[in-house]
């Protein structure tokens, strides 16, 4: 772990001017850096798994919980996967300068609307060094400067990483400072990058509900302070329990670490005591401890031995968990399972399993989420698979963005007049 001095004014000077020229650069220099950044991981694959086993390895001895370092861990599959991501977006169309509106006014005047970037955007990460590569992406495709703060945990992976993309912008043309990676784990610096207003067009923390708040109640510029998911499933009572099974199980064991996996599983009454023995087994196999309220309790009474279920406290309810934990409820009605999830969500992923179209499209009105589904897993909330190439966070927030954040997320827009000497009187 390298300890440096970082002068912080200077790297928002440099990512400011850098950012500027970005923002008018040709599409193809973009998606030749993107390219370029996608091949630079090809080759550089050993080297990217070797920063990260020394990563983990320090982790480890550190003490680091295991939810943490499996957010941490990289292998060949996920740095083929970051390179994959880098094509996607590469072929996505270019958002920069596209018209989103216009018209000639009465006084002649042409009046367009038009698709700007930001400027440059700030952001502070834990864990995942695979956010090195998607937020840099998603910037470069939508012209704005970045300036990456990646948790200690994961220092040497994220230099590496971010060593790539400067490479490859620089090769393809552009201003290698529009990707900033601070060079150093001091704290410190992360409360000198919260005050920097005037060099960072909005922040992006990525990471615990502790991280998240600190930025929000200190942050000097704008910053997108949602992404916390307690996400819930509910089972109805017209549920085809076979595809229930098969979708609850994805939901919370597929990836149980990430943000959008299963925290709490409503079941309605008419269907627990059939479905709850068929989910323990599931559940018993993938090593998922159900943590039941007094009726799932009562459904679960007959389970084997050795599966794990236990009692729900009631601070169970409304936990984000990131492990192999489920916490489950029987409810009598639809309506109870959505005054529940307006109690306890935060707003993030919410599904019903429901073969009642009539009752699925209520839920899908009624609940309040960034995203919500019907008879699918709320894994699904992620920028690659809404076909945005990648996401720099999920936001859960109402104003600018809500649900996966891509490219058009990270964008503002600019009026743009032209005129023949018409004056206003």
């Amino acid at each position: 772990m390298t300890a440096i001095a970082v002068d912080m004014k200077q790297l928002g000077v440099a990512a400011k001017a850098a950012s500027r020229k970005l923002a008018v650069s040709q599409t193809a220099a973009r998606n030749s850096a993107l390219e370029g950044i996608a091949r630079g991981l090809e080759a550089g694959e050993a080297e990217v798994l070797a920063a990260n086993r020394q990563d983990i390895a320090a982790a480890r001895a550190s003490g680091l919980d295991e939810h943490i370092i499996d957010r941490m861990v990289l292998n060949r599959e996920r740095v083929l996967a970051m390179a994959a991501a880098c094509r996607e977006i590469a072929a996505l169309p270019d958002p920069v300068r596209e018209v989103l509106e216009q018209r000639t006014l009465p006084n002649g005047l042409e009046l367009q609307r038009v698709r700007v970037p930001l400027g440059v955007i700030g952001v502070i990460y834990e864990s995942r060094p695979n956010v090195t590569i998607d937020i840099t992406a998603l910037c470069l495709k939508s012209g704005n400067g970045v300036i990456l703060r990646g948790g200690k945990e994961a220092f040497n992976t994220n230099a590496v990483l971010a060593r790539i993309a400067r490479d490859a912008a620089e090769a393809a043309g552009l201003p290698p400072d529009c990707i900033q990676f601070i060079g150093s784990t001091d704290r410190a610096l992360v409360g000198e990058m919260l005050a920097m207003d005037r060099y960072i067009d909005l922040l992006i923390p990525r990471g615990s509900a502790e991280l998240v708040r600190f930025v929000g109640e200190n942050a000097t510029m704008p910053a997108v302070t949602g992404g916390v998911g307690v996400c819930h499933t509910y089972v109805d009572a017209a549920a085809d329990l076979d595809k229930a099974l098969r979708v609850v199980v994805n939901a919370k064991v597929e990836r149980p670490t990430v943000c959008n996996a299963m925290d709490t599983l409503l079941v309605h009454s008419a269907v627990a005591e059939r479905f709850l023995p068929l989910l323990a087994h599931e559940f018993g196999v993938s090593g998922v401890e159900m943590r039941a309220d007094s009726r799932a309790m009562a459904a679960l009474k007959d389970v084997a031995s050795g599966q794990r279920v236990i009692p729900a406290r009631a601070d169970d309810f409304g936990t984000e968990f990131l492990a192999l934990i489920a916490a489950v409820k029987v409810v009598d009605s639809m309506d109870e399972a959505m005054e529940h999830i307006a109690e306890f969500g935060s707003g993030h992923s919410e599904a019903i399993i429901s073969e009642d179209k009539a009752a699925a499209e209520r839920f899908l009105a009624e609940v309040d989420a960034a995203v919500v589904f019907a008879n699918t897993s709320t894994y699904f909330n992620d920028g690659g698979q809404f076909g945005l190439g990648a996401e720099v966070a999920i936001s859960t927030s109402k104003l600018h963005a809500r649900g996966p954040m891509g490219l058009r997320e990270i964008m503002t827009y600019k009026w743009v007049v032209r005129g023949d000497g018409q004056i206003r009187k």
